[in-house]
């Protein structure tokens, strides 16, 4: 019985457990070499936890993007476990790190997923997706939009990002390639004139899901505060609480940059969920535990490939397991 087996029981065929367990498996394969793997090397033959091994978990974590605030607190219980439980060998030295880095993932809020399909009764469900130029936002769109789809549910995008005619052209072979419709205006359009068109079409047409791309600029935090708010409020106009989910994409592979994106874009709007892209091409998935320790903002998506299904709904249990297997 592998480990998504126990997580997810019979919620999803074995087939389909197999699956996510490799794709997992294979995509924090880099993390587990630069992350676990040193915390091996550590840990062999230690009978106890002294300074040395605690300055050597120390350049592990933060070698692993954890970041040093996040390292530290991990360090502190560490030592408060170490001396209220007595560590006696590796096994529990391990168990007493998942248990840590277990307890920073359930702190921020995040919760353990088996489905991608939003626990609501919101109809059109409206998804405002949000993120720098280049982290995948496009593509997380085009392969979530695929899992609903996928799920039976009508899905409908909106090319919100009007600064760049790339972003609307790969939008739109998303949108052929899922089969899905969408909206879109000439290059240059007002972005809550498209989102707009969006909500309106959406509602008339009855779909389930509304996704919309924004543009992925930063260098002018209140301009970006200015234009999210006027789509947030043009939206509202034909569905009052919309949008009902901010999604905001960042790059694991950047590592602490990702870590200042989310600043910026949590100080412009109200970030509700994080997804975490490309997470198979970089050692540094620590990042994941320090985006969760300082932001307390659920982490929703993880991306584990370039495919259309290298999209997870984020587990902790299955993450953490992962990590330390």
């Amino acid at each position: 019985m592998g480990i998504f087996d126990k997580i997810f029981g019979d919620s999803k065929t074995k087939e389909e457990l197999q699956k996510e367990e490799k794709q997992l498996n294979e995509g924090l394969e880099k993390t587990k070499q630069g992350f676990f793997s040193k915390i091996s090397k550590a840990v062999a033959g230690k009978s106890t936890v002294d300074i040395n091994f605690l300055d050597e978990l120390e350049e592990i974590l933060i070698t692993s993007d954890v970041g040093l605030p996040t390292t530290i607190k991990i360090i502190d219980r560490l030592e408060a476990r170490v001396a209220r439980d007595k560590y006696l060998n590796a096994n529990e030295l391990y168990q007493i790190l998942k248990d840590e880095i277990g307890l920073i993932l359930a702190e921020n809020n995040t919760k353990d997923l088996e489905s991608f399909m939003p626990i609501t009764d919101k109809k059109p469900y409206v998804i405002m997706v949000v993120g720098v130029n280049g982290v995948g936002k496009t593509t997380t769109i085009g392969k979530l939009a695929y899992q609903f789809k996928k799920a039976g549910k009508e899905v409908m995008l909106g090319a919100g990002d009007t600064f760049r005619a790339a972003a609307v052209d790969q939008l739109t072979i998303w949108s052929e390639r899922v089969g899905v419709p969408i909206v879109k205006q000439s290059m240059g359009s007002d972005p809550a004139a498209v989102a707009f068109d969006t909500v309106q079409s959406g509602v008339a047409k009855n779909m389930d899901i509304i996704i919309l791309d924004t543009a992925g600029r930063l260098h002018n935090k209140q301009g970006l505060m200015d234009e999210l708010s006027k789509i947030k409020k043009v939206m509202s106009k034909v569905i009052p609480d919309a949008p009902h989910e901010v999604l905001l994409v960042l790059d694991a592979s950047t590592g602490q940059n990702a870590l200042e994106q989310a600043k910026q874009f949590s100080a412009a709007t109200q970030v509700t969920a994080l997804a975490l892209t490309k997470l198979d091409g970089t050692a540094k998935g620590g990042v994941v535990l320090s985006i969760a320790d300082e932001f307390k903002i659920p982490i929703k998506y993880i991306g584990l490939g370039e495919k259309m299904d290298q999209l997870q709904v984020f587990n902790r249990k299955a993450f953490i397991e992962t990590l330390f297997e």
